[in-house]
């Protein structure tokens, strides 16, 4: 009896199936533009904050308080971006995370192995790249998860200012290492970062989350019944001492994002896709036009790499963020039956990682929250945030750079469609219609060409007659 023949080797970062595709390319189309947008308004906050004459007004600005006192609501401007229009931001990776772990690459235990372990290990090693700086260093180990967070948006900014063409499979790679990047975020800042617990307040949080499932479960439908339900649940968990972030993650997570009978989209993608447009283009940039105005200086950016918090901040960044997921990667494909996709390269993983290594939005607001009650030394790992997300920005773009002729001739490939069918022709190959619609195509157009060589050579044909007897005249003698 002949012995069983080994099952194949899995691969990963290969082709996306097409509607993971299709997903991926309008999420991130998105995303794309709010990083544009968010850059936009990290550089501008800079300006704002060190142009003389203009400084004092951004600070004025930001501190500007105004809400409710009688509900704890009397807040500054920028802690109203960074609790309020960032809990619009981690609603959308609420659900992000819900349709990943139920409809997509995260659905499957051994799919979702290699960008959990990659991202569990691109947020351990800078914790850890920033806790032994700071070790030797005698300075302060509180600040030990600023680095640990990566910023889409931002990254996916990067890569469209430098016109970079990266294939589907390590966007996705991205998008994923991101949204279980967000998650493990969102654990860090409930877990680590709740000094105080009001356990009324905190009651009503979840009471106000039961009502939302409920409501949800029964089929109601009206932003006029969700809206100011999600306002009084997001105030509740405020006032809880909880961060109010939270309370977006809660909500995203309750949407179904699976579709049933009759639906072409599910109520969370269709939700999701209404508001991540809000979320990354202007919850986000408002978010970093209020956290980013930090003053620069020479002093100030030298103490980047002199200060230990400052500097186990960008060394997190660009050394921890690009080892943590590089190696955590290796070492999924090492010791599991996976194997790189034919059409890659571990060094396109490396940029990959590098490039994740832009950790913006998050990383603001767990410094803000770290180091709480030191503006100055929260302003420096606002700048260790910066100087950090721009070291690791350039080099992921030279060492991107280096493979884009691969890249562009790769994305070209997936977006070819020779039968004009709206499906590239790469997902067809296994489609016996596709070789059909080819044939007669290709039929068409060999058919095309045989009359244009007739017409042409008969067109020869008749110039060189012409031509021929036009000779024989002028050879005549006078």
């Amino acid at each position: 009896m002949p012995a069983p023949r080994p099952a194949p080797a899995r691969r990963f970062l290969g082709r996306l199936s097409l509607p993971e595709r299709t997903y991926v390319t309008d999420a991130l189309r998105t995303e794309t533009v709010g990083g544009v947008l968010l850059l936009l308004a990290a550089v501008a906050a800079l300006v704002w904050a060190n142009v003389p004459g203009l400084g004092g007004s951004y600070h004025e600005v930001s501190d500007f308080h105004f809400g409710p006192s009688a509900l704890g609501l009397h807040l500054s401007v920028a802690h109203w971006a960074a609790d309020g229009l960032l809990a619009v931001f981690f609603f959308v990776a609420g659900v992000e995370l819900k349709r990943e772990l139920v409809a997509g690459d995260l659905r499957d235990p051994r799919t979702a192995a290699l960008p959990v372990v990659a991202a569990l290990c691109g947020m351990a090693a800078p914790a850890l790249v920033y806790t032994l700086v700071n070790a030797v260093g005698g300075g302060s180990l509180g600040g030990w998860a600023v680095p640990t967070a990566t910023d889409i948006a931002f990254a996916l900014a990067v890569l469209a200012v430098i016109g970079t063409s990266l294939p589907s499979a390590l966007r996705a790679f991205l998008l994923t290492l991101a949204v279980v990047d967000d998650l493990f975020a969102i654990l860090i800042i409930a877990v680590f970062f709740t000094s105080r617990i009001d356990f009324v307040a905190l009651a009503g949080a979840v009471v106000g989350l039961a009502v939302f499932w409920v409501l949800l479960r029964k089929g109601v439908r009206g932003w006029y019944v969700y809206m100011p339900l999600a306002l009084v649940i997001w105030g509740l968990m405020y006032n809880s001492g909880v961060h109010a972030t939270i309370a977006g993650v809660a909500m995203g997570l309750m949407l179904r994002c699976t579709t049933r009978e009759g639906e072409t989209r599910s109520p969370g993608e269709h939700v999701e896709h209404l508001v991540r447009p809000l979320s990354a283009g202007l919850a986000v940039p408002l978010f970093a036009l209020f956290s980013a105005g930090v003053t620069l200086s020479g002093g100030a950016l030298g103490d980047v790499f002199t200060r230990p918090e400052t500097l186990g901040v960008a060394l997190g960044l660009v050394v921890g963020k690009a080892v943590g997921i590089f190696g955590g990667t290796w070492l999924t494909a090492r010791f599991t039956r996976a194997s790189l996709s034919d059409d890659l390269a571990w060094a396109d993983v490396f940029a990959v990682a590098a490039l994740a290594g832009i950790g913006f939005t998050v990383s603001l607001l767990i410094g803000e929250l770290a180091f709480t009650g030191d503006a100055q030394l929260t302003d420096e790992v606002k700048a260790a945030v910066l100087t950090g997300s721009l070291i690791a920005a350039v080099l992921a773009t030279v060492l991107l750079k280096v493979r884009n002729a691969k890249y562009r001739r790769m994305c070209e490939a997936e977006e070819r469609d020779e039968d004009r069918d709206g499906i590239p022709d790469i997902y067809e190959q296994d489609d016996p219609a596709y070789h059909l619609r080819m044939a007669e195509l290709l039929e068409r157009k060999a058919a095309e060409h045989r009359r244009l060589a007739e017409e042409t050579a008969a067109a020869r044909h008749g110039s060189a007659e012409v031509t021929g007897g036009a000779g024989d005249r002028d050879d005549r003698p006078a």
